[in-house]
């Protein structure tokens, strides 16, 4: 019986995909960006393990209002590839009720998503998070080339997709990055929108909890003429903008 490292679950609207959504938040993350509002979720060992069959009878107990609502499910975390058999199961199991499914993911790990697991993904939440290597590695970790990879994989598939970019004042907010990543997006098929989201510290209780230092404690929301900006140019590149 398949199991998975649990953090929590949610129903949101509008905020993670189509509609109201029944929103399952997986433990572990192999990223560690420097604007992250849930490092609760970057270990795997933190979370509580759960097996398919309960995940879905949470689900069912919302599965109507979830239909009535134009919702679905919608996995995120953490990073959900980092368990991609039970992420895999999970859509497959959500799919077989007949509902509308999302994967929130980075990309960084997009190798470990199987055709099978895409075939049971209408919709792919995909968080380019810079264009530039250099500042890729410095805002996450991480090396940005996986996460394009998977973008034009899920292009070639012509798979929906949300591209999300979360803009940070000092950080991530070079014009040349910006241009990028809207350059990017553009020569992408199936792509509904992009959604430019401000960076914020709502997350900063979570580290003050967890005895760990707030790498931005010091770095302002971007104002509003910084985020017209960016917006104008992935606006100009003709990407549909959210």
């Amino acid at each position: 019986m398949t199991t998975g490292s649990v953090h929590s679950w949610d129903i949101a609207t509008a905020v993670d995909g189509p509609g109201t959504r029944f929103v399952l938040f997986l433990s572990g993350c192999p990223l560690r960006c420097l604007y992250c509002h849930n490092p609760d979720t970057w270990h795997m060992r933190d979370g509580h393990r759960m097996t398919v069959d309960e995940v879905m009878d949470e689900v069912a107990k919302y599965r109507r209002f979830i239909e009535v609502a134009g919702g679905g499910l919608t996995i995120s975390g953490g990073e959900p590839l980092l368990q991609p058999d039970f992420t895999a199961e999970v859509l497959h199991r959500a799919k077989q009720l007949g509902l509308h499914t999302a994967l929130d993911t980075s990309g960084f790990l997009g190798g470990r998503a199987s055709g099978e697991l895409l075939d049971d993904t209408d919709l792919v939440l995909l968080d380019i998070k810079s264009w530039d290597p250099v500042t890729y590695r410095h805002v996450t970790g991480g090396e940005v080339t996986p996460t394009l990879e998977f973008a034009r994989r899920l292009s070639a598939l012509r798979k929906p997709m949300w591209i999300r970019f979360v803009l940070v004042p000092g950080h991530t907010d070079a014009v040349d990055n910006v241009e990028g990543i809207a350059s990017f997006v553009s020569t992408l098929d199936a792509v509904e929108r992009v959604e430019v989201l401000p960076f914020h510290k709502l997350g900063a209780p979570k580290y003050a909890a967890l005895g760990i230092p707030f790498p931005l404690a010091d770095v302002p929301s971007p104002d509003a003429e910084l985020v017209r900006r960016v917006r104008s140019q992935f606006a100009g590149c003709g990407v549909p903008v959210h």
